[in-house]
């Protein structure tokens, strides 16, 4: 995600993904989760020149062990301070609670789950984390990633993916949404081209409303074995194309088994 601050991103990431109100709601007024800017994750930017040993590619892995992780190891999995150069991971802040967003039409019903960050079907065990590009701090469009690490019982990980590409399909043309918070109206829905990595994967944009504002919400879904990485980026500054670094998504990749 882009944003003004990196504490403004992060929090209101987290505020978006528990279901606290990112714009108006109610009436005819809609409201997205976040303000951002999309663009296929396949335009991230290339790791920095300081990076003394980059995380091998994506393609390069073996197959993920199908191992159902616990929160402990789904943790220990997720990225750390010091795993990659320039970038500080920490725990989504307010991230206790998922969302509440509900899909009027059955179909959308996965897309508003990632949104919640809570993916369908359920998992067994989830970890949330945000990735700050430290060596841009204190710019106004400082890159700030959020994670969502899902386990899933054996076969439930690929459901989730095929879910996902079922409904980007299905709500192309957009879909409306009721939470604790009041209705909330995305315009479209369109697939991203995106690099392939880990066992499967597909990225997308969901465009909602802001203020009046059409912001374009981008997330990419990893999958490697039972364990699905959601990885969320926009921007609050001007709703243009924000970038997934792709060595965020390779060297988190290379952490899971």
């Amino acid at each position: 995600m882009k944003a003004r601050t990196a504490v403004m991103a992060a929090t209101t990431a987290a505020l978006c993904l528990a279901a606290v109100s990112c714009g108006p709601s109610g009436g005819d007024s809609s409201h997205g989760k976040d303000r951002g800017r999309a663009s296929s994750p396949s335009s991230a930017k290339p790791s920095g020149d300081d990076a003394s040993s980059p995380p091998p590619s994506p393609s390069t892995l073996p197959a993920g062990t199908g191992k159902v992780l616990t929160e402990a190891e789904l943790t220990e999995a997720a990225l750390a301070t010091g795993d990659l150069a320039d970038y500080e991971v920490t725990p989504l802040q307010g991230s206790e609670d998922t969302g509440t967003e509900k899909a009027e039409n059955q179909a959308c019903r996965p897309l508003a789950a990632v949104i919640d960050g809570a993916p369908e079907p359920a998992a067994t065990a989830t970890v949330l984390r945000t990735v700050m590009d430290r060596s841009e701090e204190g710019k106004d469009d400082q890159t700030v990633v959020t994670e969502i690490l899902t386990s899933h019982p054996k076969g439930a990980a690929q459901q989730v993916l095929r879910d996902v590409r079922d409904a980007v399909q299905a709500c192309a043309g957009g879909f409306r949404t009721s939470s604790d918070e009041g209705p909330s109206t995305y315009s479209k829905v369109d697939l991203l081209d995106a690099p392939r990595v880990g066992e499967e994967s597909i990225a997308y944009q969901v465009t909602g409303n802001i203020e009046g504002d059409k912001v374009p919400l981008v997330f990419q879904l990893v999958r490697r074995g039972s364990t699905v990485v959601t990885f969320y980026v926009a921007d609050f500054v001007d709703a243009t194309p924000p970038e997934l670094p792709a060595e965020v998504v390779t060297a988190q990749l290379a952490k899971l088994p």
